[in-house]
């Protein structure tokens, strides 16, 4: 699959997705807010649980901001349950096992490690004004920081 480029100012593809819980959740829902939308690779790896838990601990602020925090994997919705429970997590996973959204926002894409290729989720972020508009996108995240990052660009964007 060709990597699909989203540099901002185009509509966000809805999507419609179980929760951790078993609730559907669809984009259109949030319409009126801020979301940051990110996608990681795997429950319970070191990368994907250190960005979870800084997403956790600032989603006060996020809140504050009228945005939510939306992370999306393909893995199960127990998967999630299990992850949250696990560290305390205070944001809403959405499971996506068929990858249909995870390809519509072209992260679904062929990784290498030690000269193997495969699939996998490319780990990225789009932030997503109250209008279902894509105002920012980080692609290649480091982890480090990036809750922080992604809290400083929205409040540049709302001044």
């Amino acid at each position: 699959m060709a990597e699909i480029k989203m540099s901002g100012c185009e509509k966000a593809p809805d999507f419609t997705l179980p929760d951790q819980d078993g609730n559907t959740v669809s984009l259109k829902d949030y319409r009126g807010k801020w979301v940051v939308l990110y996608f990681y690779p795997k429950d319970n790896t070191s990368g994907c649980t250190v960005e979870a838990i800084d997403f956790t601990s600032l989603s006060t602020v996020f809140m504050e901001l009228n945005a939510v925090i939306i992370g999306v994997s393909p893995d199960s919705c127990q998967s999630h349950q299990k992850f949250i429970l696990k560290h305390d997590l205070g944001i809403k996973l959405l499971s996506d096992v068929e990858k249909k959204t995870l390809e519509g926002y072209g992260v679904w894409r062929i990784k290498k490690m030690y000269g193997r290729e495969y699939f996998g989720v490319a780990r990225t972020t789009f932030l997503i004004d109250p209008r279902g508009i894509i105002a920012h996108v980080w692609n290649k995240v480091n982890v480090k920081g990036h809750g922080e990052d992604v809290l400083s660009t929205l409040r540049e964007l709302i001044k």
